[in-house]
């Protein structure tokens, strides 16, 4: 396994990996799958001696035609990209084997013709093919906005981007990289790279400079355009959506990046734009450097979504440039970047606003550490990855928002926060471009901080560092959101209003939310949710005192009136329900509208049933079963 990384069976003990360079062609094969094909070649430097063999991170999925040592400086003999690079036979044939390593991938045996010493440096040339694994998504043209075209997108998160390349895959390994990528026509190419660029026969070039670990290696095939929304963004969609997302966040991006470099430090990746997924896509958004891949539902058509954005770019700093070694770690990307988004929400909305946000966070984690109860094991920060273990399968709200409490700690122990903001930047500074530990990060806090370390901060009775990380539970400190409460007692207030018997219109009518935020609206649609089923008539009279909320684009908004829809059986209604299904795709609405519908009332359950045999070919394949699971309904294996 990879030094640290029980999750990866590469040799990063062995070989420092300079730069690799991809050279591929893409074919879309019906119906929603594909090919790729080509070669990818890394330039490794030796870092033992008598290293005789190389281990890449693979995946059964791909077929691996020939290995080869090519002369160093050559560029990559590409059927993909278009030549160029030495002929097979300057190629210096190299054995190779598959061998299993977990159930999410294989492990690539490399053997060298002789054994190198500490410091040579060597270029191994891998030919192969790919398509059918987890991280290479096809979509058929049902599953797009546009319903015309295919498309695929990869997504390598955590442990996936080995179905996509034999490579490096665990965090603690950085590199450069570079693409050529031929698509069919018709189709545009992009990538998580600073430079882009076409050429003839619809081929694409992408230069990435700056060191990134491989999950951040990502390439979109589709009908995409792009429009300019700011000095160094532009937002990416297919055509009928670019307009929407133009008008989105024309103007609205720069601001979020300017307020991040000024706490955090310069933004080194020159570019930040934004791809618009199709509906289909089943996260919120990805943080691939130079452009975050995020879900079409952020278009609410008012901006009231627009920042949700700050997360993703808060990553820039704090996940992409300074890195969790394992994704055991993984809290040093999200906690980081929770307690960094919020640093940026408080700078522009305000404090009230962001405890308001954060106080939505907590209640997610109550929630999470209710089901598993507080004692689970992925209730710590520091999670012990046993070998074969999935990373993806330990995802959870804890190193967000514990996470996030444990950074709130650590300012709340300096108490300036100005000192603290400077200390943020020092420590992006000393560890850009690098992949971490959370002993690397407390370390240099405490030497950063000495007046801290003399006092012993990390062993403080009930808060030491080492139970923050290492015991399950409740955080021991929880950051003060009584700022937040303005916010909140007005929205609980109305809340208990439309919940009391003998109903109060007066008082309901004099409380207006025309200023009302996305989260402050959302707070209340919870109270509301909680206190579901209403008195009789009263989701009706709700409806219609506030259009902002029944007829709402935000899909926040949609989501709760659907579930407070379905929860007080308003079926008058149900067809929004219904729209709001049919309009998207994300995990994070779809299942809990269903969950909803099958505990509802047999009109809701027949409506389940009716939709998703409607919409499934549109999903996602992971959350079509998901689906079929709660409708008790037989899975399909991935």
């Amino acid at each position: 396994m990879a030094a640290g990384d029980a999750a990866s069976a590469c040799s990063a003990d062995a070989f420092q990996l300079r730069h690799l360079h991809l050279a591929l062609r893409v074919a879309f094969e019906p119906p929603g799958s594909g090919r790729l094909q080509g070669s990818v070649r890394l330039e490794l430097t030796c870092l033992r001696d008598h290293a005789v063999e190389l281990v890449l991170d693979s995946h059964p999925s791909v077929e691996v035609e020939s290995a080869g040592l090519a002369p160093p400086g050559s560029p990559c003999r590409g059927r993909g990209g278009g030549g160029g690079g030495p002929e097979a036979g300057a190629l210096r044939p190299l054995a190779f084997q598959n061998r299993p390593f977990a159930g999410y991938g294989s492990a690539l045996h490399i053997t060298l013709p002789e054994p190198l010493t500490s410091g040579d440096t060597v270029v191994v040339e891998i030919a192969y093919r790919a398509g059918g694994g987890p991280g290479v998504c096809w979509l058929t043209p049902e599953q797009t906005a546009g319903k015309q075209k295919p498309y695929m997108y990869t997504q390598g998160q955590a442990v996936l981007n080995r179905s996509f390349f034999p490579c490096f895959d665990t965090p603690a390994v950085k590199s450069t990289y570079s693409a050529v990528i031929k698509v069919p026509d018709g189709f545009n190419a992009v990538m998580s790279a600073i430079h882009w660029e076409k050429q003839k026969d619809n081929t694409f070039l992408f230069k990435m400079p700056q060191p990134i670990p491989s999950y951040l290696v990502a390439l979109v095939v589709g009908d995409i355009v792009s429009a300019e929304v700011g000095p160094r963004s532009r937002v990416w969609a297919e055509p009928c959506l670019i307009e929407a997302a133009k008008k989105e966040y024309d103007g609205v991006i720069e601001e979020f990046l300017t307020t991040g470099e000024k706490l955090f430090g310069p933004y080194v990746w020159e570019r930040y734009d934004v791809l618009f997924m199709p509906p289909s896509f089943p996260f919120g958004g990805m943080e691939n450097p130079c452009i975050t891949f995020v879900t079409p539902c952020l278009l609410a058509g008012d901006r009231s979504l627009a920042d949700v954005i700050i997360h993703e770019i808060s990553h820039s700093w704090f996940g992409n440039l300074v890195t969790n070694a394992h994704w055991g770690e993984f809290w040093l990307n999200e906690g980081f970047t929770m307690y960094a988004q919020r640093r940026i929400t408080t700078e522009i909305y305000g404090a009230a606003y962001t405890c308001l946000e954060a106080a939505t966070g907590r209640a997610l984690l109550r929630q999470h550490m209710d089901n598993t109860g507080e004692d689970h094991p992925l209730n710590k920060l520091r999670v012990i990855l046993e070998p074969g273990v999935d990373p993806e399968d330990t995802y959870n709200e804890t190193p967000y928002e514990k996470g996030y409490c444990f950074v709130s700690y650590l300012a709340h122990l300096v108490g300036d926060q100005s000192k603290f903001d400077a200390f943020l930047q020092a420590y992006v500074n000393q560890f850009k471009f690098q992949s971490i530990t959370a002993d690397d990060a407390l370390e240099f806090y405490l030497e950063y901080f000495p007046e801290l370390k003399k006092k012993g901060v990390d062993t403080i009775p009930g808060f030491e560092f080492d139970r923050w990380l290492n015991t399950p539970g409740w955080p021991p400190y929880l950051p003060d959101l009584s700022p937040g409460e303005e916010l909140m007692k007005p929205a609980e207030k109305l809340a208990e209003l439309w919940a009391s018997p003998g109903q109060n219109m007066e008082a309901i009518k004099a409380m207006d939310i025309s200023a009302w935020k996305t989260f402050q609206l959302v707070y209340f649609l919870d109270k509301v949710l909680a206190k579901s089923p209403l008195p009789d008539g009263n989701i009706e009279k709700m409806s219609s005192l506030y259009p902002k909320i029944s007829r709402a684009q935000n899909a926040e908004l949609r989501l709760r009136w659907c579930q407070i829809l379905l929860k007080n059986n308003h079926d008058a209604e149900f067809d929004k329900v219904k729209d709001f299904l049919h309009s998207q795709g994300k995990q994070k609405y779809t299942l809990p509208i269903y969950r909803a519908m099958v505990s509802g009332s047999e009109t809701a359950q027949a409506l389940a049933v009716e939709t998703f045999s409607a919409t499934a070919p549109q999903l996602h394949v992971n959350v079509q079963n998901y689906v079929k699971k709660i409708l008790g309904l037989k899975t399909e294996e991935n």
